[in-house]
């Protein structure tokens, strides 16, 4: 199976439509509601597809129309459990038994060779998720044209071949596929979303390693404009209330400097071990300019019991008050093994016990993986008998991807995403007797900056003021040079100065 670098799928070579033997099965799973009419064309769409029809099902789910839907040649589910978009996409993918999921929404007229061209990427690889070509219409028969988002998008980034880590952002509900385990394995749809379950889903599959595949020769048309093309205000007021808390990558729904959020940008993984070198490193993860993280402590907690025990002399005493200085912190989590994935979250940085993080250590390094979309920052901290004691930032999108294939992990992600080693002391990292107090309220040092931006604000208008001076000055007909004063030796300065 290829290897492929970030998004870029242009390395693999799918078979020409109509020129090789398709071997996988697919469900098309549409969820509808009260859209009879459209449905019917569509699944009749779906009636003359290349693909072979032994191959296919289709799987309707029906949110509570009103009549219930009745097609022949489809199977129809009811939405049992929830509404909406994301209750009926779930209810159907739990039904569908292909072994690729393609979605479809229940108001699309597809080519003949749609179904055909999206399932050659799957026969290539197991973690492609393929976004049809859909062209918005006034009517039936026209070529139709795509989003300006989606013309853009595809535009800037050679069909996402160099989307990077953002390629999700393109993912779509209307025409897009993916292998069943993969979607199971990334946790399915959520049921309590009615709109951006699909963003919020493709994010998740991106996590899993997914690669993000634009497929031209997969041409679909909706008749009529979408809600987005139709109330684009209204669509994102709505959906950035509650994506800023399921997708840290949207780093600018997360504005707030103090507040939780749902999934952390970065988890953070820090070992028990003694009780003051425990707490200087995990109060230093929690402190840092980066306040969406979240810390998994691991140790042996199933251990701490409630029967009677000295309390001073306690042989788990310093594993115990670790547990008791954290255990209302919401930020923080027991766990007994340190966790194989990140995942909803796209950053994994395990803190060696003794040390510490920096105020900005964590920011830096995860700039620095951004820049290139690295997939792993190793640093380094000091020399042990055992080797180099490392602390490792992993994306969690890299390691995924590396876990479905054969061979070293850190070997894999290196190849498809790119790895840097760093030196610990030059990121801010330290020994637990080394570090700077964790001192100070945040809110005086946000007052102290407002205060120092309203006096840089002052004197660059002032500078303004006195610049303009200095002009007015300057065209004077003859101007005494041999004048000396504070206002002249500013001038003379401003004049030196520019």
């Amino acid at each position: 199976m290829t290897r492929i670098r970030h998004n870029d799928w242009g390395t693999l070579e799918p078979p020409a439509i109509g020129a090789w033997q398709p071997a996988l099965t697919v469900s098309v799973v549409i969820p509808a509601y009260n859209c009879a009419p459209a449905l019917a064309r569509t699944v009749a769409a779906l009636a003359e597809q290349t693909y072979p029809a032994r191959l296919v099902e289709v799987v309707v789910a029906d949110d509570g129309s009103q009549p219930p839907i009745d097609l022949p040649g489809v199977r129809v589910v009811r939405v049992s459990e929830g509404w909406g978009r994301g209750a009926a996409r779930e209810t159907g993918r739990l039904a569908a038994t292909g072994d690729v999921i393609h979605w479809l929404d229940a108001d699309m007229v597809l080519a003949p060779d749609h179904l055909e061209a999206h399932m050659r990427w799957h026969h290539l690889i197991d973690h492609a998720v393929v976004i049809g070509d859909t062209r918005f219409v006034a009517a039936l028969g026209e070529e139709g044209t795509r989003t300006e988002y989606t013309r853009v998008t595809l535009e800037s980034t050679r069909m996402l071949k160099d989307a990077g880590s953002s390629a999700y952002l393109l993912h779509t509900g209307a025409s897009s596929s993916v292998r069943a385990d993969l979607l199971r394995d990334a946790g399915g749809v959520d049921r309590t979303l009615n709109m951006a379950e699909d963003t919020e889903l493709g994010y998740r599959l991106a996590q899993a390693g997914a690669v993000f595949i634009p497929d031209e020769q997969a041409r679909a048309w909706h008749v009529g404009q979408s809600t987005v093309m139709r109330r684009e205000k209204d669509v994102h007021r709505h959906n950035w209330s509650f994506l800023g808390d399921l997708i840290p990558d949207l780093r600018w729904l997360r504005g707030h400097p103090r507040r939780r959020w749902l999934v952390p940008y970065v988890q953070i993984v820090v070992a028990a071990t003694g009780y003051e070198e425990t707490r200087a490193g995990v109060d230093s993860a929690l402190a840092g300019t980066i306040t969406d993280t979240a810390v998994a402590i691991v140790g042996p907690w199933d251990k701490l019991t409630d029967e009677r025990r000295d309390s001073l002399d306690d042989p788990l005493l310093d594993l115990r008050l670790i547990h008791n200085l954290y255990r209302n912190e919401p930020r923080v989590t027991f766990v007994t093994a340190a966790p194989d994935s990140a995942a909803p979250a796209p950053f994994l940085l395990t803190l060696p016990s003794g040390w510490v993080l920096g105020a900005d250590t964590l920011s830096r390094l995860v700039r620095l993986a951004e820049q290139d979309t690295l997939g792993l920052v190793c640093a380094a901290l000091a020399e042990a008998e055992t080797g180099v004691v490392t602390a490792r930032l992993e994306r969690t999108a890299a390691f995924s991807r590396a876990a479905l294939f054969h061979g070293e992990t850190d070997d894999l992600v290196d190849e498809m995403f790119g790895s840097v080693w760093v030196s610990g002391a030059e990121y801010g990292f330290a020994t637990e007797d080394q570090a700077e107090p964790l001192a100070g309220d945040p809110a005086k040092w946000r007052a102290l900056a407002g205060k120092r931006q309203a006096e840089v604000k002052e004197l660059r208008a002032e500078i303004d003021r006195l610049s303009a001076e200095v002009d007015r000055l300057s065209a004077d007909p003859a101007p005494d040079t041999t004048a000396t004063g504070p206002l002249t030796s500013l001038i003379r300065h401003l004049r030196s100065a520019g």
